[in-house]
């Protein structure tokens, strides 16, 4: 053990975050200003880029979706810092008109890729499934949606603030449909950390997220250059709205009501056939 430290110390611990307001708000303080007793490579990237650096075992720590981590359970444990999770932030199904969920289920619906948390929920929501799922870049849902590409689209980030303004109609809140359903708060995405690397360090990133956060709270000026530099062109008013919507106690502990719903998550994941589930509670989460 003592050579493998050394030998990681040496080469660095790679995490990956996605550029979204509330990770880069987030990781800023850690990026920034924390030092560690090894070195961070960090990757930027789509959420989904990550979903699939972490599928082929590319990266040590990462932000990923929570369908994405339901996968990787063998090989990575989720931390408990870091997380976006909370109730009145979860996917939307968008449409130029009103479907009902029997034509949903023979629709072709966009998702932000194919290891989405929302691609699970609209799974999760349709039972039998869409007459098809296109995978595509986030960003490019609204205009698939406007120009006919697809009948509807499951969107996530920023777009929930401007979906009206784009001539579009909510058919569905994924989130508040689970909420109803489960009475639990929406996992959508976590850090998680390979089981192969030391307690120490594991526990080490854990608290340096969670002290990132509350600098990034006392401290929201320093921060805004960071978030705005990744922000893609995003308006300063919807990049607030993104970080208060997504940055909540549960990204600072996720807690037993955390837990509980993100074990529930892969819990219908699995008994849906939509993914295996390896493990039990005391398996998923690091415990420092």
């Amino acid at each position: 053990m003592r050579d493998y430290i050394a030998r990681m110390e040496l080469r660095g611990i790679s995490l990956g975050i996605s550029p979204c307001p509330n990770d880069t708000f987030i990781f800023y303080h850690l990026l920034n200003r924390q030092e560690f007793p090894f070195r961070i490579k960090v990757v930027i990237a789509d959420v989904e880029e990550l979903n699939r650096l972490v599928l082929g075992g590319m990266l040590d720590v990462s932000k990923v979706s929570y369908a994405l981590a339901a996968r990787v359970m063998e090989r990575y444990m989720i931390l408990d810092s870091g997380s976006a999770l909370g109730r009145g932030c979860g996917p939307l199904i968008l449409g130029k008109r009103i479907l009902s969920r029997q034509e949903l289920r023979g629709a072709v619906i966009a998702v932000p890729g194919e290891y989405t948390t929302a691609s699970l929920l609209l799974r999760l929501y349709l039972s039998s499934g869409p007459g098809e799922i296109r995978p595509m870049l986030f960003s490019r849902i609204p205009g698939a949606i406007l120009s006919g590409e697809v009948d509807a689209g499951c969107v996530i980030h920023e777009t929930r603030f401007t979906y009206k303004e784009m001539g579009l109609s909510c058919i569905q809140d994924l989130g508040a449909w689970w909420e109803i359903q489960t009475g639990l708060p929406l996992p959508l995405g976590g850090i998680i950390a390979r089981r192969s690397l030391p307690k120490e360090t594991a526990a080490c990133i854990t608290e340096g997220i969670r002290q990132s956060i509350d600098f990034a709270r006392a401290n929201p000026g320093e921060t805004a250059e960071f978030v705005k530099r990744h922000a893609q062109e995003l308006s300063s008013g919807i990049q607030k709205k993104h970080i208060d919507l997504y940055v909540n106690e549960f990204s600072r502990s996720l807690g037993t009501e955390g837990r509980k719903a993100i074990a529930r998550l892969f819990d219908l994941a699995g008994v849906n056939g939509i993914c295996a589930v390896p493990g039990d509670e005391n398996f998923m989460f690091f415990d420092a």
